[in-house]
């Protein structure tokens, strides 16, 4: 039985325990506002089932504001790590505050006074994404060749992500969906995510090997700061300054095994779409072959080596085509 829409989000509100405490509330104690984070009103017993695995409340609430912030940490999956502790230290410098990349009171209450409200809600399926064909993905680069197009296995996966979570969160949130036979109008919960577009033209992009992190401004205003895989101790990306050539929001992806020694001999060229092997997207550098690109896996970013080129999840690498000028200015530093 589908559940009202109304009922769907009073479970949401429970489930994290954020949403019931006002920010003005929030705002007059650190420690009340961390406590809020964690609590529990017994409502329903959902959080019991999103809650394992090593997610949290707390860790699901950060990644959430964060990624509202313009600070990604990447994929949401309310377990923290690398990425998170991150994309906090990026925030705490960002903001005069001490750089430890915890989430303690200070940044609880900085991100939640800036970036507060809701954090989980319901959404409607849509008949256009119930509707899509959906496909099983080719797992090697010549089967992906022979495909027209190499969309989303599911409607499971599109939603995440579009609402950049990991999927088996969005899974253990909604754990009486079915998602081979969902109609549309059916409710399913997902996470407040940031937005979709950057609110600033990007003119200039650097690239921190060692952070594994691509900041992106506007003249000196810091836009948005994103985790990225950034090549390999074999191939490492390039250093020094170039620039944007061109943007391919729709990227195919072509394999020259003249210039390419790990992928077979055959030049293959691969259709768009989100599971291509650059993610569709493709910010091309003036250095040739290099780029800045999506990827299928978003949960490897920042974790696994690339080929050279910069790597981002699919929805950071759209925002950042999106919002990036022809000629922008791209450096990268250690």
């Amino acid at each position: 039985m589908t559940r009202p829409l109304s009922t769907i989000l009073t479970a949401a509100a429970a489930t994290i325990g954020l949403a019931a405490m006002p920010p003005t509330a929030a705002a007059q104690d650190a420690n009340s506002e961390a406590a809020a984070l964690i609590q529990n009103d017994g409502q329903t017993s959902l959080s019991d089932q999103v809650f394992a695995d090593g997610r949290t409340r707390r860790g699901l609430a950060v990644q959430i504001m964060l990624d509202r912030a313009g600070f990604s940490p990447g994929v949401i999956d309310g377990r923290g790590g690398g990425n998170t502790e991150a994309a906090i230290r990026a925030f705490q410098r960002a903001n005069g505050m001490t750089v430890d990349g915890k989430a303690g009171s200070a940044v609880v209450k900085a991100l939640r006074d800036a970036h507060g409200g809701r954090y989980i809600r319901a959404v409607q399926i849509k008949e256009r994404d119930r509707s899509k064909s959906f496909q099983p993905v080719p797992s090697g680069m010549a089967e992906q060749a022979e495909a027209d197009h190499l969309g989303y296995e599911g409607l499971d996966e599109l939603l995440a992500e579009r609402y950049h979570m990991d999927i088996d969160l969005l899974r253990a949130m909604n754990p009486d969906v079915d998602w081979e036979s969902v109609n549309a109008g059916d409710p399913v919960l997902v996470v407040r995510a940031g937005p979709a577009k950057l609110d600033r033209t990007v003119d200039r992009i650097v690239i921190s090997k060692s952070e594994n992190a691509l900041r992106a401004y506007s003249g000196d205003t810091l836009v948005a700061r994103y985790p990225a895989t950034v090549g390999s101790s074999e191939m490492p990306s390039p250093s020094g300054e170039m620039t944007v050539r061109a943007v391919a929001p729709e990227a195919t992806y072509t394999f020259n095994p003249d210039t390419n020694d790990w992928g077979g001999d055959e030049a293959l060229q691969i259709a768009a779409g989100p599971n291509n092997p650059v993610g569709g997207v493709w910010i091309d550098l003036s250095k040739d072959t290099y780029g800045i690109h999506g990827t299928p896996d978003p949960a490897l970013i920042g974790k696994t080596a690339s080929h050279g080129c910069v790597r981002l999840t699919n929805w950071d690498a759209r925002e950042l085509a999106d919002a990036v000028e022809t000629g922008a200015a791209v450096e990268f530093v250690g």
